[in-house]
């Protein structure tokens, strides 16, 4: 396993290896985020909520616990967090 920080330390995560695929679960505090992708990623809301902005949308939309979304690979998507969230993502 490998904990990683972006953002000064207001998103962590630790990666680790599924049964399938490789994965992260995380935590992101209150704040605006811009991640890009090197893989199609799977996030999915473990608690809290995201407001996310996916490549080639203009308008945020709202992921609540156990809702997910998708990103390919080689894509920048945005991200809006208002309560403290805890995510599970996998790369495909």
């Amino acid at each position: 396993m490998q904990v990683n920080q972006y953002f000064d330390g207001k998103v962590k995560s630790i990666a680790f290896q599924t049964a399938t695929l490789p994965a992260t679960v995380g935590v992101m505090d209150v704040g605006e985020y811009e991640f890009s992708t090197s893989k199609l990623e799977v996030m999915t809301v473990v608690s809290g909520c995201l407001k996310v902005k996916l490549p080639g949308e203009t308008a945020f939309t709202e992921y609540n616990a156990g809702a997910e979304f998708t990103v390919p690979a080689g894509e920048t998507f945005y991200l809006q967090v208002e309560v403290q969230t805890a995510y599970l993502c996998t790369y495909q």
